[in-house]
């Protein structure tokens, strides 16, 4: 007869077997170094404030990688030679990472190499909300924070300072979308618990949002 700890040890044998083609794979993918971003261009800052809104109707047009990398720059890129951020953080510590979530699997932007590193080979954008259009959008931002860098906060509170962190760069990506057509809408209805494990996120580190953003249906 089998024991629940010989049955329980069973399952997550297969969960880790069937997660290692995965995870080899998108260690085997490429790092995608993204084109400079481009500094000019787009509406005036007021159009663009009033042309922000949440759109829940996209269409499954890819996102060309020009303006996927304007787009990351704009959320959470390096804008002076300090390293510091186009978004502000909670004293100055960087605890917020934006992983880009596409048909070909799950990305990490790395802001100082300005690039894409591989971190899942498997297409999870059903995933990363509760609504249908998530599944289909080209592109989901996931953002994710490192709870163990929040040291002088109690464990409690993190949640609170990193979604604020989240926030700034969320509204970042809604002024981007603005200016240059796209749709967007910032989200909290997510599984977070599940997407955490789909993404093998590590125990200190959080899903606080995420962000689909893509061309309007139509």
């Amino acid at each position: 007869m089998i024991t629940r700890r010989q049955a329980n040890a069973g399952i997550l044998a297969s969960a880790a077997a069937a997660a290692t083609p995965r995870l080899a794979a998108a260690q085997e993918a490429q790092a995608i170094t993204l084109p400079s971003p481009r500094n000019d261009g787009g509406e005036p800052l007021l159009r663009a404030l009033k042309l922000r809104r949440s759109t829940r109707e996209f269409s499954d047009r890819k996102v060309p990688l020009q303006v996927l990398s304007d787009l990351l720059w704009a959320a959470f890129g390096i804008n002076r030679p300090s390293g510091d951020r186009t978004a502000p953080y909670w004293r100055h510590v960087m605890v917020i990472d934006v992983y880009a979530s596409m048909a070909d699997g799950v990305w990490l932007y790395e802001p100082k190499a300005h690039t894409l590193l591989p971190h899942l080979s498997e297409d999870v954008r059903a995933a990363t909300g509760l609504q249908d259009f998530v599944g289909t959008a080209p592109l989901n931002l996931v953002y994710v924070a490192h709870g163990e860098r929040m040291t002088n906060v109690p464990p409690e509170d993190r949640r609170l300072y990193a979604s604020v962190d989240t926030g700034f760069i969320g509204q970042n990506v809604y002024l981007f979308c603005a200016s240059e057509g796209l749709a967007s809408v910032f989200r909290a209805a997510v599984d977070y618990a599940k997407l955490a494990r789909l993404m093998r996120l590590p125990e200190q580190q959080f899903v606080t949002f995420a962000q689909t953003v893509g061309y309007p249906y139509g």
